[in-house]
């Protein structure tokens, strides 16, 4: 992340002054080799100006060697690392904590111990924001997240809780949604920021032999877990934990330019492990695709920074240029993109990244369009007039003398047959849903009865009584049948005859249900009572017993 050609190390020379010495990487080094002890670089330059230990060093991740260092003397200082001074001071009332750079590089976020949380302009050296943190007297941290004007914090509260804190900068009065509770494990939480999948991770510092953490159903003596969270509608969705018995004391993550991108690794982490080794951590997504994942891989910083050191302090801004991480996945040289490229590739990184691509193809709303009828075969009313609305709308500009490829559908009223037999209906009825078309696939006595509602002047606006033997909006139609005002005369009074004939039959199934019904339940009524006699002459006639036999007891 950091744009320049150093290796920082922090050195102890003296007990009371610590200095910066910074190394330059030679081409080709490597710590694996044969000897004892791996090949001694000596350092290029030293940087001296705090009074008291240095506890914390960041390149400026947009400018080119640009460097912030912070001091037990409660100061942070701006080096330029070419010229060997530091040329702004950034000046707390009490140690810093912990730093973090804007992406831009123009902005600094710092926590100190005074429970401040400070939002710094820079190069005015004066503090943008000065706002309350985490109101506990343990350590917090604080990272920007990235390309966003957002802040995370880790701390604790007053009872010793470990919370985090989502912050606007535009508004940092308080965390946005208030802090949110982690656990009660005394160690400290470090956050890192993850600006291409937007996540946020926490990993715990430290040994926690007091409390055991009980949040997620385990009990642990040791801090060496690794939480992520998504950032999402501006909250934290916890998503996973990486949980780990052996506590770490540092943890770093290798830039994205260094992944396995072919493994679907997104991040790497370092742990230090009781001071004694350093154990790599990997962060894959579980996928089989053999292709090169772009929603997890959008473009990142590359290795050129935005601008010079001299500029920067001049005033400029800006963000660095972007690589193409499917350059690396193809084997090629990195390629190089616009450092506003991110927003365009922000578009896949959603949950249904795969979507978009499917969008170019405008027929796959015609399925959408007829799911609805699986999902009622028996319309009620209200869709029958709907449904025969749209059918009248659909064929109000024709004449009756239609088209060629209409004429197998359509004939006058003086060409209706007799009427169908309903139960020579019924077995042409599909239970399949139909769509409200031309080619609707029934009977053609029931071609001619939609039809007829089809031309009659107005939809009925009463329907006297449902026919619950129709179970297709197609067939449905024919309750309408009443609305057309005599046309044709004989064949339609024997339609409604015939309806009206299978309503009665119903209306006398149902009499004679409701009557059987009263029947059971009169028979039902009738075996409780006799069930309750029957037991009460039981219980006198053992009553009766018992007291005979006392009785013959007694004499």
């Amino acid at each position: 992340m950091a744009k320049s050609v150093y290796c920082l190390v922090i050195t102890v020379l003296v007990a009371n002054n610590v200095q910066a010495f910074l190394w330059k990487v030679p081409e080709g080094f490597s710590l694996y080799s044969d000897a004892d002890q791996p090949t001694d670089v000596a350092p290029v330059s030293k940087l001296s100006g705090h009074s008291r230990k240095v506890g914390h060093v960041l390149f400026n991740p947009a400018a080119e060697n640009v460097l912030a260092t912070s001091s037990g003397d409660y100061t942070i200082k701006i080096w330029d690392v070419e010229v060997g001074s530091p040329r702004l001071t950034l000046k707390h009332t009490d140690i810093v904590q912990s730093l973090s750079w804007s992406a831009n590089g123009s902005l600094l976020v710092t926590t100190s111990r005074d429970k401040k949380l400070r939002v710094w302009d820079v190069r005015q050296e004066q503090p943008a924001h000065v706002v309350a943190g985490h109101s506990g007297a343990k350590s917090s941290r604080a990272v920007w997240m990235g390309e966003h004007d957002r802040i995370a914090t880790t701390g604790f509260s007053k009872m010793s809780d470990r919370q985090l804190g989502l912050w606007d900068i535009k508004n940092p009065k308080e965390p946005v949604g208030g802090f949110q509770m982690l656990d009660s494990i005394s160690g400290v939480c470090m956050p890192f920021w993850d600006d291409s999948t937007q996540c946020l991770y926490l990993a715990g510092k430290g040994y926690d032999g007091l409390t055991c953490n009980k949040s997620r159903g385990t009990d642990m003596n040791s801090d060496g877990n690794i939480r992520y969270y998504e950032y999402t509608q501006d909250k934290f969705e916890y998503l996973s934990e990486y949980k780990s018995a052996d506590p770490q004391r540092g943890l770093a993550f290798l830039p994205k330019r260094g992944l396995n991108i072919h493994d679907n690794e997104v991040m790497r982490a370092f742990k230090t492990v009781n001071d004694g080794y350093i154990e790599p951590i990997s962060f894959i997504v579980p996928r089989r695709a053999e292709v090169f994942q772009g929603d997890i891989y959008p473009p990142v910083p590359g290795t050129k920074p935005a601008m010079s050191a001299r500029e920067w302090f001049g005033g400029k801004d800006g963000l660095p240029p972007k690589i193409d991480l499917e350059s690396v996945y193809a084997g090629e040289e990195p390629a190089e993109v616009p450092a506003d490229h991110k927003p365009v590739s922000q578009a896949p990184l959603t949950p249904h990244a795969p979507l978009p691509t499917k969008k170019e193809g405008e027929p796959i709303k015609e399925p959408a369009q007829a799911s609805p009828a699986f999902r009622s075969p028996t319309p009620s009313m209200k869709q029958q007039t709907a449904s025969i609305a749209n059918m009248a709308s659909k064929f109000a500009d024709k004449d009756d003398a239609a088209s060629p490829e209409d004429d197998d559908d359509t004939s006058s009223f003086e060409e209706i047959p007799k009427p169908v037999d309903r139960s020579e209906r019924q077995t042409h009825v599909e239970p399949k849903p139909v769509e409200h078309t031309e080619s609707i696939a029934i009977s053609k006595g029931l071609q001619h009865q939609s039809e007829l509602a089809i031309k009659s002047p107005s939809p009925v606006a009463e329907p006297a009584k449902p026919g619950p033997l129709l179970h297709t909006s197609s067939s449905s139609t024919s309750l309408n049948m009443p609305s057309t005002p005599a046309l044709g005369g004989e064949p339609i009074q024997g339609y409604l005859q015939e309806i009206k004939s299978l309503l009665q039959q119903q209306n006398q199934t149902m009499a004679a249900q409701s009557e059987k019904i009263t029947q059971l339940t009169a028979e039902v009524d009738t075996l409780k009572t006799s069930i309750g006699e029957r037991r009460d002459r039981d219980k006198d006639e053992r009553i009766k017993e018992l007291e005979r036999e006392l009785a013959g007891m007694k004499g």
